[in-house]
């Protein structure tokens, strides 16, 4: 299926992995790659020579085109940019507007820049500045999401930029992929779908608890991080609401004396993109505080599979999936469905 967002990439279906911290690292992103889509490797939670042997470590499982998601508000954004452009990697994503000056930068070494955001003004923005296209997530999004459904945020940002948009929250099959299209959409791209795939290396009981989940099981919480938060319901999550001031703001020094370690960031740096996510988000001190509690909190689960003491970050369509295909299964049955929708569909004359 050839759309704006094959021809930009070079890939064979219109189908995005999305960089998630902790899980899509080198073996699902080479996996996606493999079976005709776009990974993206998260790199927030690698340290930029993490960073640089998950790239190799890619591109010796195969010479597909893949991608590497950026924290645009990151200290050390131009020094990744510069590993990426040096390793000659395909796609740039960001979860953050990135600067013109970066996207030019980028762009110039003829890597395809791709931002996501989540409300119109944000797309009209990165447009103007020279992005290649841009991925839109609705509020069904896993993670940090809005509060805007896909199905309304999605044809407003076709109708205004002339750049390929990739749409994402609440996707995971072939219908999904017609649907949107049928708006204006050049792909779809996804999280929770491919995390619950034998290739993901999330734990064996995490991905249980998931594929457990019912619609209503997924909320949305502020008390993560101080942000609009996705995530599956969990004991955690009831702790963490019911917590007073002071003792989230213990756990949240503590998870952040965490990531400082397991991340190589010095107390400056920290201090540094905590300023930049402060300015970026406009947070109060109180909710950056917060804020550290996330890479730590979610590698908990993903990594170490303790699903007591760790967040789920989850769309809300995780409560629709139950199964735990291959990644190539997956393309191949969402490509076919697809097919099988459009073929379905009436024809002008017919009845």
């Amino acid at each position: 299926m050839e759309t704006p967002l094959t021809r930009l990439v070079g890939v064979r279906h219109p189908v995005v992995q999305t960089g998630m911290g902790w899980v899509a690292g080198p073996r699902l992103v080479s996996a996606t790659a493999r079976a005709g889509g776009l990974g993206i490797l998260g790199s927030a939670t690698m340290t930029p020579h993490q960073l640089l042997d998950a790239i190799r470590e890619v591109k010796e499982r195969t010479d597909a085109p893949f991608g590497v998601n950026l924290r645009a508000d990151a200290g050390d954004a131009a020094e990744r940019a510069e590993i990426i452009v040096k390793e000659g990697v395909r796609v740039a994503s960001f979860a953050l507007a990135p600067s013109r000056e970066l996207i030019a930068r980028l762009k110039d070494a003829g890597v395809v820049v791709i931002p996501s955001v989540g409300a119109r003004r944000h797309a009209e923005k990165v447009a103007a500045w020279g992005a290649d296209a841009v991925l839109v997530q609705g509020g069904e999004g896993g993670g940090h999401t809005g509060q805007v459904a896909t199905t309304v945020l999605l044809p407003q940002v076709v109708d205004a930029v002339d750049i390929p948009v990739i749409a994402a929250g609440g996707f995971r099959d072939g219908r999904g992929l017609v649907a949107a299209l049928a708006y204006g959409a050049a792909g779809i791209a996804m999280g929770t779908r491919f995390l619950l795939t034998s290739d993901s290396t999330v734990p064996d009981r995490v991905k249980a608890r998931y594929l457990a989940a019912g619609v209503n099981d997924i909320t949305v919480t502020s008390k993560v991080d101080g942000l609009p938060h996705r995530m599956l319901r969990s004991e955690l999550v009831d702790t963490l609401e019911r917590a007073g001031r002071v003792r989230a703001f213990s756990r949240a020094l503590r998870h952040a004396a965490a990531f400082r370690a397991d991340s190589g960031l010095s107390r400056r740096g920290l201090l540094r993109d905590g300023l930049a996510m402060r300015r970026a988000h406009e947070l109060s001190w109180s909710q950056l505080l917060l804020a550290a509690n996330t890479p730590m909190l979610l590698k908990a689960a993903m990594v170490d599979g303790r699903t007591d003491l760790g967040v789920m970050a989850s769309g809300q369509v995780a409560g629709l999936i139950e199964d735990l295909p291959s990644v190539q299964a997956l393309l191949d049955r969402i490509m076919a469905e697809a097919g099988e929708v459009l073929d379905a569909l009436p024809r002008s004359g017919s009845r």
